[in-house]
């Protein structure tokens, strides 16, 4: 059976906002439509992937198995279309992966002022799959932290981002001025592997909420700022890595150029 992919598209904005009309909103069609369409779906695979209720969506287990494909289905395809249109129309494009907090503007308006024809695409990494725009086409080089798979991928070494404790403002420990792990230990922290697919905001609201607290880079503290929380050094933290990573195989000019661009302009700062 041939799935199509308009339908797991539409489907995979319902998983997303786990409502049919933010997705049909942001998918520029109607409500009534888009249930079709699901609808249609959930036909042709011969099970249920959603489960409605008056107030929300929420997935079966087939439909949770379902999204999870569809992320890595759907953005190979889009990155795939997009360059088949890039050659048609003579496009050359440099696409370019960051992990949150990380700022790689520096190295991009440099290399832009030597290759002003060639347009710059950037692609947010999401923490716990950071190097997947490199492997699903959407980015040919990125601005990245360790740890994450690096099969495949050459590793240029920049930098360490050092980590801060993320705690509210209201927490007994936010009135010193820096920490120590061993201050730490008695302490609820947010479960990196439990909370995979947790964004950065939703993590600042468990954390703002009391309900745990966080070790984070100090990068995206800074880029993260908010009257609720606050961000104490913690001295005897270990960094965490930066490195720009690109496919082993990958070796074009405007590639190596932007890399070698990079490179200095991030072990500047």
């Amino acid at each position: 059976m041939d799935l199509d992919l308009r339908k797991l598209r539409y489907f995979a904005s319902v998983a997303e906002h786990r409502h049919f009309g933010r997705a049909a909103e942001r998918l520029y069609i109607a409500q009534p439509v888009l249930s079709r369409q699901i609808k249609s779906l959930e036909q042709e695979l011969g099970c249920a992937l959603l489960v409605r209720t008056t107030r929300s969506v929420e997935l079966t287990t087939a439909g949770q198995q379902l999204y999870e494909e569809a992320q890595q289905i759907l953005p190979s395809v889009a990155a795939a279309v997009r360059r088949v249109h890039d050659v048609e129309q003579g496009v050359q494009r440099l696409a370019v992966a960051f992990s949150a907090g990380l700022h790689v503007s520096d190295a991009i308006r440099e290399f832009t002022a030597r290759h002003a024809d060639v347009e710059i695409d950037v692609v947010p990494a999401r923490w716990w799959e950071q190097d997947r725009p490199l492997r699903d086409g959407r980015a040919q080089v990125g601005y990245l932290r360790r740890p994450f798979d690096e099969t495949g991928l050459r590793i240029i070494p920049i930098g360490v981002d050092p980590r801060v404790a993320c705690l509210p403002v209201t927490h007994p420990l936010a009135r010193r001025q820096e920490l120590t792990s061993a201050d730490l230990d008695c302490e609820r922290m947010l479960d990196r592997p439990k909370r995979r697919t947790s964004s950065l905001e939703e993590k600042f609201e468990l954390i703002a909420s009391g309900h745990a607290i966080a070790l984070i880079p100090l990068s995206v503290a800074r880029s993260y700022s908010r009257p609720d929380l606050a961000y104490l050094p913690v001295t005897d933290a270990p960094g965490i890595a930066t490195c720009l990573a690109v496919a082993e195989d990958r070796r074009e000019k405007l590639l190596r150029d932007f890399l070698e661009i990079a490179t200095a302009t991030l072990r500047d700062t």
